[in-house]
């Protein structure tokens, strides 16, 4: 279960990113909104939901939205999930957002987070707008009737609240360490 209710403050990171360069919340002041996304390169919904995000990031770039995907899980468990394969990962897909490594697991945990991938979304002021999934439908994309994270863009876009705030996240668990 999520630590963040909607309305509260971002948690601050300083994790290391796949360009090899250390990122924290402050670098992202600039953008009107930013979805901080719990991730991993392994998981079925992550990778049902995949190509959808990275839409979602270049649609809505140009309106200052800035996504950031943030891998907690222990590569111990799935070394697929290891930094190596984060780069490679991130190379072979185009992210056209950051995607970090929380190696300590530190920041999946302040954040409450429990899947991936599972959305916080925040305001200009960093206030969570939307917690939850992308939208109703992981794995038939032309079956989506409920677009949450676009719907929640929209709405924080327009300076209101979204209509639906929160949703259950739908994924794999995080892989903790043992």
């Amino acid at each position: 279960m999520a630590n963040l209710a909607i309305g509260d403050k971002a948690i601050d990171f300083s994790l290391l990113g796949v360009d090899d360069k250390t990122h924290a919340l402050a670098e992202y002041a600039g953008s009107d909104l930013l979805a901080v996304i719990f991730y991993c390169n392994h998981c079925p919904y992550v990778l049902a939901w995949e190509d959808r995000l990275i839409e979602a990031q270049r649609d809505y770039a140009d309106r200052g939205v800035q996504f950031i995907l943030i891998n907690s899980n222990d590569p111990n468990r799935y070394t697929v999930d290891d930094f190596p394969h984060m780069k490679t990962h991130a190379q072979e897909k185009g992210f056209p957002f950051p995607y970090l490594f929380d190696e300590s697991q530190e920041i999946a945990r302040a954040y409450g987070a429990g899947y991936t991938p599972e959305i916080f979304l925040f305001d200009s002021d960093r206030r969570l707008g939307y917690h939850g999934a992308p939208d109703d439908n992981y794995d038939e994309p032309g079956a989506v009737k409920r677009t949450y994270l676009r719907d929640a863009l929209d709405a924080l876009l327009a300076g209101k609240s979204p209509a639906v705030a929160q949703t259950p996240p739908v994924g794999c668990t995080i892989k903790w360490r043992r």
